[in-house]
């Protein structure tokens, strides 16, 4: 059973959040506990591109970004996997430089240097020599970029279904085994 921390980023792509949060609960056989922790970008992203704030409405734990209380501030806690969906490149940044000012970069440290899974899905584009550096410089240590790049070979009718060729590899990159669209496979 796993243990997953999702960090909602400040970019845009709150759709990302909300079809990541939607699967898990598709999931819950899956894993023990879901802790998240949103930027104040990421709450007001979510009410202005989703038009709602349903994250509120998520059997998950929540908490504050300065909470360094929270237990997947330490890696005594044995949180698995970190997921950041959507990420900025500042958080990813600040990630890349060690800098762990709020809950957000703190865990993400922890899961680096615990030699655990931590999945980027980057947003902003284009990107930077600094972006591309602070990718490569985070794929050293042991993360997973995982840039917001949806696919079309599944034919998505809707903005979720297309959110949904992303989220559906970040949760294969996270180990967790859901019925998707795979290519040269037969539907079932």
């Amino acid at each position: 059973m796993k243990k997953i921390v999702l960090s909602v980023g400040g970019s845009s792509g709150a759709i990302y959040a909300k079809v990541l949060m939607d699967k898990l609960l598709e999931l819950k056989t899956q894993w023990k506990e879901v802790a998240v922790v949103m930027s104040d970008n990421a709450k007001f992203n979510w009410k202005y591109e989703l038009g709602n704030e349903d994250y509120l409405n998520y059997p998950f734990s929540f908490y504050d970004k300065k909470n360094f209380m929270a237990p997947f501030a330490s890696g005594s806690a044995k949180f698995d996997t970190m997921i950041v969906c959507p990420c900025s490149m500042g958080l990813m940044g600040r990630i890349a430089a060690g800098i762990s000012d709020d809950l957000p970069t703190r865990a993400a440290d922890v899961i680096l240097k615990e030699r655990r899974k931590l999945i980027l899905v980057l947003r902003d584009t284009p990107y930077s020599l600094i972006h591309i550096n602070n990718m490569k410089l985070l794929t050293e240590a042991g993360a997973v970029i995982c840039p917001a790049t949806p696919s079309f070979y599944s034919k998505p009718n809707s903005f979720e279904e297309l959110a949904a060729t992303v989220v559906d590899r970040v949760l294969d990159l996270s180990g967790f085994d859901l019925k998707s669209y795979r290519w040269s496979e037969k539907e079932e």
